[in-house]
């Protein structure tokens, strides 16, 4: 008997991601259970971690809160994230749930953020390093060599720019080349 959620057919949307998938709860149970004589004392600390577990995705980064008589919250951006993982243990792989770790380069060898209980992690996980490399467009080599189709004038037409200025067209230089080496690259590949 698999206990597997059905993933719907709709656009991923991590905003809607609010707290962990119901079947995490069964997964602390049986991680309880598993500690033999401290279930009792093992039970209600994951019981009051499972109610209290909030997650939050907006433009700026990911927040979890948790706890009850002792709250924590930890918020990160986006450009903070260096390195995501998605990992699932037996009991997790028959719940259909996983743990996403995220990791920044905080210097510690432990995830700053582990969101428990997501049944779609991989699409988590893509959500994650799109924005941890900012928005699709921003940045890529399409994009840069649109720099190419540019013209010096347009950068030394900006009102705060002064044409004269040695730097500008230094930087206009550094601008046009490196637009040039994407454009080749991009040629050879």
């Amino acid at each position: 008997m698999k206990l597997e959620a059905t993933i719907p057919s709709t656009p991923f949307n991590a905003k809607e991601i609010v707290g962990p998938a119901p079947a995490l709860f069964t997964y602390y149970l049986v991680s309880a259970i598993c500690t033999l004589p401290a279930v009792f004392i093992v039970l209600p600390v994951l019981w009051c971690r499972y109610i209290s577990l909030k997650y939050k995705f907006d433009e700026e980064g990911v927040s979890m809160r948790w706890g009850i008589f002792f709250q924590r919250e930890t918020i990160l951006t986006y450009r903070r994230i260096q390195d995501i993982h998605v990992t699932r243990n037996l009991f997790e792989r028959w719940l259909g749930i996983s743990t996403v770790s995220v990791q920044t380069a905080a210097g510690s060898a432990l995830p700053e953020v582990k969101l428990e209980g997501i049944i779609e992690a991989e699409a988590l996980r893509d959500f994650l390093y799109e924005r941890m490399r900012g928005a699709k467009d921003e940045g890529s080599p399409s994009k840069i060599a649109d720099l190419e189709t540019r013209s010096s004038v347009d950068l030394e037409s900006k009102s705060l720019v002064d044409p004269s200025d040695e730097v500008t067209k230094l930087l206009v230089d550094i601008r046009d080349n490196l637009a040039k080496l994407v454009h080749d690259r991009e040629r050879m590949r």
